[in-house]
C-alpha cells in the first residue's frame, strides 16, 4: 500500500459491537493507525474497549465522552485530538451532525450506514449526497457505506464490474445469518435501527424503476429457499437495503437489483406480535404522564447486541450473485464470504454481524489514510477502486470466494 498521507490518527465515534471490532483491527496495524481515539456518549463502553485493547495488544488508546448530535462538542473533540479521519459507527440519525463537524475542521469522514431522520422510518442517500459540493470545496473526502452491506457487497459489485464482466445486468445480494444466539428474540445490531429497517415496505429495481412489494411480516411478502455455502438451505426474504440506491446509479447496465435476507419463523412471529401490540411504533405515546417511544422502550428490554457473542454459534454467509455479459457470453458469478460467530468472539469479543461490519469499516479508513482512495467530495464505496480493499478483506479476516452459479429467476 502507499505510504501514509497523514499522521495516522483515527477517531471512532461509537462504542458498540461494530466499533469494538474496528478498534481491535486498527490496533493490529500500528504502522497505519498510529493513534486511535474512541468516543461515545457512554464512556463506560469506551473504557471497556480501551481495557480489551490494552490487554490483548498492549496498546493504549484515547477515549472521550461526546454527544455526537452536538456539533460544537464534536468540533471541540476533533480540535483536541486532530484526527485525520473520523469513522462514524454511531447511529444513522447522527450522520449529518458528524459530517458537519468534519466539514468545519477539514477531516475525512467514513460511515457504514446512510442517514435516516429519527422521526421517520425512512433512509436514503439524498441528505448525504447533498454534501458533495461542500466536501469538494473543503478538499476532503466522505466515504459512505464502508460496512458489509452496504460496503463489501458494493465492493464485490465494483470488483466484478472491473474484472469479471463487461456488463452486469442482474444483481442479487443475499445476506444469511445461520447462527443461533440462544435468546427467544434479539437483534444482531441496534434493535431500534433493525426493527425500523425490516418493517418497511420493500423495494427492488426492475427495468429502470423501483417496484414496491409488502414488508417481510406482511401477507404477500416475497421469499424463497436458497442453498447457502456451508450452511445449507435457508428461507430468504426480499428486503429493501440502502446499497441498492447507489448501485443502480453507479453500476451501468443493471436491469434488476434485489436484496435478500434470511429470517427465522421465530423472529418473524415475534416481530408481528410486537408490531400488532404497538411496540414497534417510533412516535411518542403518553404513559403515566411521561412521553415514551415504544421501540426505544423495547430496545431497553432486549439483549444488548454486543453481548450476544458469548453464546453465538454458527455462521454468516453474505454475497452477490451477478449475471451479465463477458466477451459476448452470458455468465453468472457468485462472490461471497463466510464468517463464523465463535471465531469472531474469540478474536474480538463480538458476534459475526458486528465483525463483518467492523472489519470493512477499518479497511475503508485504511484506504483513505494510506492514500489508496483519494478525492474531494462524497463517494459511495463502489465509486472507488476495489482491488486493494478486496486484498485487505482476505488479509484481515473476511476471505471471499468467486464461483460459477446458476442465474436467479425473475420471480418466485
Amino acid at each position: 500500500m502507499d505510504s501514509l498521507r497523514s499522521n495516522g490518527k483515527i477517531m471512532i465515534v461509537g462504542a458498540g459491537g461494530v466499533a469494538t471490532v474496528a478498534a481491535h483491527k486498527c490496533a493490529l496495524i500500528p504502522e497505519v493507525f498510529k493513534e486511535i481515539i474512541v468516543v461515545s456518549r457512554t464512556i463506560s463502553k469506551c473504557e471497556s474497549i480501551k481495557r480489551a485493547i490494552k490487554s490483548k495488544y498492549g496498546r493504549d488508546i484515547n477515549i472521550a465522552q461526546v454527544d455526537a448530535d452536538n456539533v460544537p462538542e464534536m468540533v471541540l473533540l476533533i480540535e483536541r485530538y486532530k484526527p485525520d479521519v473520523v469513522l462514524n459507527l454511531a447511529l444513522p440519525y447522527q450522520d449529518l451532525h458528524i459530517m458537519d463537524a468534519c466539514l468545519e475542521k477539514g477531516v475525512h469522514y467514513i460511515d457504514t450506514a446512510n442517514y435516516e431522520p429519527i422521526d421517520e422510518a425512512h433512509f436514503e442517500y439524498s441528505w448525504q449526497w447533498a454534501y458533495r459540493d461542500r466536501f469538494k470545496q473543503k478538499g476532503i473526502m466522505a466515504v459512505l457505506g464502508s460496512g458489509f452491506d452496504p460496503g463489501v457487497t458494493n465492493v464485490f459489485t465494483a470488483y466484478a464490474q472491473k474484472h469479471l464482466f463487461d456488463e452486469i445486468n442482474y444483481l442479487d445480494i443475499l445476506d444469511c445469518n445461520a447462527g443461533s444466539h440462544g435468546h427467544a428474540f434479539a437483534t444482531n445490531f441496534n434493535p431500534e435501527i433493525n426493527i425500523r429497517e425490516v418493517t418497511q415496505v420493500v423495494r427492488h429495481w426492475l427495468e429502470g424503476k423501483w417496484v414496491e412489494t409488502p414488508a417481510i411480516i406482511e401477507d404477500g411478502s416475497i421469499h424463497f429457499g436458497f442453498d447457502y455455502p456451508m450452511v445449507g438451505r435457508k428461507e430468504s426474504y426480499l428486503l429493501y437495503h440502502e446499497e441498492l440506491e447507489s448501485l443502480v446509479k453507479n453500476i451501468k447496465g443493471l436491469r434488476r437489483a434485489r436484496f435478500w435476507m434470511t429470517f427465522s419463523e421465530n423472529y418473524l412471529t415475534h416481530l408481528r406480535v410486537l408490531r400488532n401490540v404497538g411496540m414497534t411504533r417510533i412516535d411518542e405515546v403518553d404513559y403515566e404522564g411521561q412521553k415514551i417511544v415504544p421501540v426505544k422502550f423495547l430496545k431497553a428490554l432486549l439483549p444488548e447486541p454486543a453481548s450476544l457473542g458469548t453464546k453465538y454459534t454458527g455462521k454468516t454467509v453474505i454475497g452477490n450473485i451477478m449475471t451479465g455479459k463477458k466477451d459476448g457470453k452470458i455468465i453468472t458469478r457468485y462472490i461471497y464470504n463466510v464468517c463464523d460467530h465463535e471465531e469472531a468472539f474469540i478474536e474480538t469479543g463480538t458476534q459475526a454481524i458486528a465483525y463483518t461490519t467492523g472489519v470493512p469499516a477499518m479497511i475503508g479508513a485504511m484506504m483513505v489514510l494510506t492514500g489508496v482512495w483519494q478525492g474531494n467530495g462524497v463517494f459511495n464505496i463502489e465509486e472507488l477502486d476495489p482491488d486493494l480493499f478486496m486484498d485487505a478483506l482476505n488479509k484481515y479476516g473476511l476471505p471471499w470466494q468467486v464461483v460459477e452459479h446458476e442465474p436467479l429467476p425473475d420471480s418466485f
